[in-house]
């Protein structure tokens, strides 16, 4: 159905007046009925890729050459409006972003139907009629409602199938879907590549499914092509690929996933494959890389010996519900619910749950982001819970925060530096700028971050970097306990890997605690001592990461590990 032969992709870069290759000359096709899987890490060509297939470049400043024939129609070769009848009709695409993908100001119903009337030429109660039936196909829950409301008003998991929707709208024949389930809770993952597959098979069309996850592509992709800095190194049949994999990046990837199955001091990451220092997988497997029961063991004895750095005790976030003319309060949303729970120095406690349990709430209450309904909240002996702003400021050098979105964390208008210097500033540490600047340098340092990057804006940084650059600001008034709330939940897996592993080296070198809030179980075991299961505001189910995971009490626990890729 579709063949890409020597497919090349230029990029002229105007402020250095150059080009750039984003795509060495590639090969690969999609026959009908099945899935190709592209898989690499963010900057590896994937998307690039799958946007000169939908044509979607701007050829100012984009080359693209080579071959891509869909069903014996050379693509590169049409024009503006022949391309416009193929694009979004016989090929389709899933963005990766639905909140961005999406018009803000149309209802969702609205956005659907407005790509039937434009490919259909129906009017506009015939396009309702087949939207609203196309939102049952994708098993949204009161269609009709989903239809009349906008994008803000839905989960990120229904905006996701409203994107699927919209991208089945004319019934395509190539379905192109660029990263579709990133930052998704990984139950809500398994249901929209469940959905996935069971619209392919009813309408025999043929899909690309693009991922920087080597565990999801194996879920739902027939043929592997896994792509390193704008070339295919490796592709073949998906139970090749997984199960002997040979190029070091392939490798790599699969490696540097966290595994339920293990219990690793250090997660692999690509670059002990690319550069020789892992030969093989089973290198990481090896039992100097392994915790025993008795280093587990020693270390909860040396924990759970000392007094609780943390007591939150019948903690209640609730926020009302107003209805009528005067506002009355008619309910409460009941984030948090009554929740008691203890943290020891030194401890990474593992906070897990799918989005909307609490878990986001619970953090920035404990942090007195948010006031809490009720409870209390117990910090080093010190009680928290009503204490004023002044005293407020003064514990904020002891407790910090990571947040989920790093760049949006960090301002824009300031360097790097300056964002990890500005605390430092404002609690009036050290005797000047020089001596604060030689701090920064020092942090900069310790999260594997370069002198030069001082002076470099957030934009001018991947993803990876700029979470290094926030636990660097976190870790800046050497505070003594740290929420990381969803901090490589949007990350590559081989960036995700040196985060992990960045983040437990800290602990044990500053002897730092930490809440640690995940979507996602697999990667919580591997760094939690104890995990907390949260669902609808209520703690379901707590225990250390094997009981959790093999001998877990509560369905809701079940239901998140049988939902992790590959269990």
């Amino acid at each position: 159905m579709l063949n890409v032969e020597n497919l090349t992709i230029d990029f002229y870069n105007r402020d250095e007046k150059t080009w750039f290759k984003a795509v060495k000359t590639i090969n690969f096709n999609v026959k009908k009925g099945t899935v190709l899987g592209i898989v690499g890490e963010s900057g590896s060509g994937k998307s690039v890729t799958s946007f000169s297939i939908m044509r979607l470049h701007d050829e100012r400043t984009a080359h693209i050459s080579g071959k891509i024939d869909f069903e014996d129609i050379s693509l590169l070769h049409l024009s503006s409006n022949e391309i416009r009848q193929i694009r979004g009709n016989q090929i389709s695409m899933i963005f990766q972003e639905p909140m961005t993908s999406l018009n803000p100001v149309f209802t969702c119903g609205e956005q659907v139907a407005e790509a039937i009337i434009l490919h259909q030429k129906v009017n506009k109660l015939t396009a309702k009629e087949r939207t609203i039936k196309l939102f049952n196909e994708v098993q949204l829950p009161r269609p009709e409602k989903i239809f009349d409301s906008y994008p803000h008003q839905i989960s990120g998991g229904q905006k996701q199938r409203v994107m699927i929707a919209m991208a089945l709208s004319c019934n395509p024949k190539l379905l192109i879907a660029d990263e579709p389930t990133t930052a998704l809770d990984v139950t809500v993952q398994k249901t929209i590549l469940q959905l996935l597959l069971k619209l392919k098979e009813e309408r025999d069309m043929a899909m690309i499914f693009i991922s920087h996850d080597l565990g999801v592509v194996n879920e739902i992709a027939d043929e592997v092509a896994v792509m390193y800095k704008g070339e295919i190194v490796e592709q073949g049949p998906a139970k090749t690929i997984f199960e002997h994999p040979q190029h070091p990046y392939t490798k790599g990837l699969l490696a540097c996933r966290p595994s339920p199955a293990l219990q690793l001091k250090k997660l692999p990451v690509v670059a002990d494959f690319l550069t020789g220092k892992t030969a093989d997988l089973n290198t990481h497997l090896q039992v100097s890389n392994q915790l025993t029961d008795e280093e587990i063991a020693s270390r909860r004895a040396l924990l759970y010996a000392s007094q609780p750095l943390l007591e939150v005790k019948e903690l209640s976030t609730w926020y009302p519900i107003y209805n009528g003319l005067f506002g009355k309060v008619t309910d409460y949303v009941k984030a948090v619910d009554k929740i008691s729970f203890q943290v020891f120095p030194g401890e990474t406690l593992g906070l897990v749950g799918e989005s909307g349990c609490g878990k986001t709430t619970l953090g920035r209450t404990i942090l007195r982001l948010i006031q809490p309904t009720s409870g209390s909240i117990s910090f080093n002996g010190l009680d928290i819970t009503n204490i004023s702003k002044s005293e407020l400021r003064k514990l904020r050098k002891d407790i910090q925060i990571i947040f989920q979105d790093p760049y949006a964390s960090l301002n824009p208008k300031l360097s790097i530096g300056q964002s990890i210097m500005e605390p430092l500033q404002v609690h009036q540490l050290y005797r000047n700028d020089t001596e604060r600047k030689q701090k920064v340098m020092d942090l900069l340092a310790k999260v594997g971050l370069k002198p030069e990057h001082f002076n470099r804006y957030p934009h001018e940084f991947s993803g990876g970097q700029r979470q290094r650059v926030v636990i660097a600001r976190a870790l800046a008034l050497e505070p003594k306990f740290i929420v990381c709330d969803e901090s490589v939940s949007a990350l590559d897996v081989s960036v995700q890997a040196q985060v992990l592993n960045l983040i437990r080296d800290l602990q044990h070198e500053f002897g730092l605690t930490y809440i640690f809030i995940s979507h996602d179980l697999a990667v919580v075991k591997h760094i939690s001592d104890r995990i907390l299961v949260m669902n609808k505001g209520k703690i379901e189910e707590e225990g250390f990461p094997e009981q959790i995971f093999h001998a877990p009490k509560a369905v809701y626990t079940r239901k998140l590990i049988e939902a992790i890729p590959g269990s």
